[in-house]
């Protein structure tokens, strides 16, 4: 601890004390104020002042068991979705939205199955073009991405567009889910305590950084397979649904990007995994649904 931590922190008590001395001294002001206008709601509502007495209890009661056991509940079980950027509200754009929202919600609640006690929900942000996030300014070019700092998944709508026109996948439903189950698959990793792992060893060994990147993100391949088992074992999934998913995971592998942008594939420069890599780890995820069998790590 440093020099200037126990001031801030000194001030920071004493303020919390005083907060807690004016909230401390509102129940008596409050009961002052409500406690002579007992009879005159009793003759108001023709009852008598127990009545009422009782009737205001069992609401202050009520309230205060709201307060402590609902609002902790719903933080821990409530997913909500932003949006930041220029998004449209056209037709084509909310149902996009929505069917975001649907996959968000459904993946979280199937990890929280396989990981009961232990999982707690990532947050979802929508943009487009730029975004401020706990892990700095991102544009779009970046893509999709998940920030550990502040637990969010971000996605570029306008990145769906490009799975078909800058990067050759076919589109689809799936696919669509594809990415943002793949984001999720980094909360995941972060709820494991995987990505922090990672990041000692690349530190260690800066040699290892890009591999130990591939290993990340093709066990996100995994675990975005995972929850698509999921949605298979519940008949959620139409003909041609898998395919998708396959074809986005391979369109967007590194070698493929490569040879897009017209140079030569350099398997040391990879950081996402190679077309036939992230098939295969997905597919792997989708197969099994157990996210034992994605230890991409496994080997050294």
């Amino acid at each position: 601890m440093d020099a200037t931590t126990e001031p801030r922190a000194a001030q920071t008590s004493r303020g919390l004390l005083l907060l807690l001395m004016v909230l401390t001294g509102t129940g008596p002001v409050a009961l002052n104020i409500l406690v002579p206008a007992v009879p005159r709601l009793a003759g108001l509502f023709k009852t008598d002042v127990g009545t009422v007495q009782l009737t205001l209890s069992l609401f202050l009661l009520s309230f205060a068991f709201s307060q402590l056991l609902l609002g902790p509940l719903s933080e821990m079980t409530g997913q909500t979705t932003t949006q930041e950027g220029p998004i449209e509200s056209t037709p084509e754009e909310d149902e996009r939205v929505q069917f975001v929202s649907f996959v968000l919600d459904d993946a979280q609640a199937t990890w929280a199955k396989l990981l009961p006690g232990r999982y707690h929900p990532a947050k979802l942000v929508l943009f487009r073009e730029r975004v401020q996030s706990g892990c700095g300014t991102a544009e779009s070019a970046m893509g999709p991405f998940y920030c550990p700092l502040d637990e969010k998944a971000y996605i570029d709508l306008g990145f769906y567009e490009d799975l078909r026109s800058r990067f050759g996948a076919k589109g689809g439903d799936f696919a669509q889910a594809y990415v943002l189950a793949h984001e999720l698959g980094h909360h995941v990793q972060h709820v494991l305590g995987v990505d922090e792992q990672v990041r000692r060893a690349q530190q260690q060994r800066p040699d290892m950084q890009n591999p130990l990147s591939v290993r990340m993100e093709l066990q996100a391949d995994c675990f975005a397979g995972v929850w698509g088992h999921a949605t298979q074992q519940r008949d959620i999934l139409e003909a041609g649904d898998l395919e998708d998913a396959l074809n986005a995971a391979s369109a967007i592998g590194d070698d493929r990007i490569q040879q897009r942008m017209g140079g030569g594939v350099q398997p040391e420069s990879f950081t996402h995994g190679s077309a036939e890599q992230r098939v295969q780890w997905f597919r792997r995820g989708f197969e099994s649904g157990n996210p034992e069998s994605c230890d991409t790590f496994a080997g050294g």
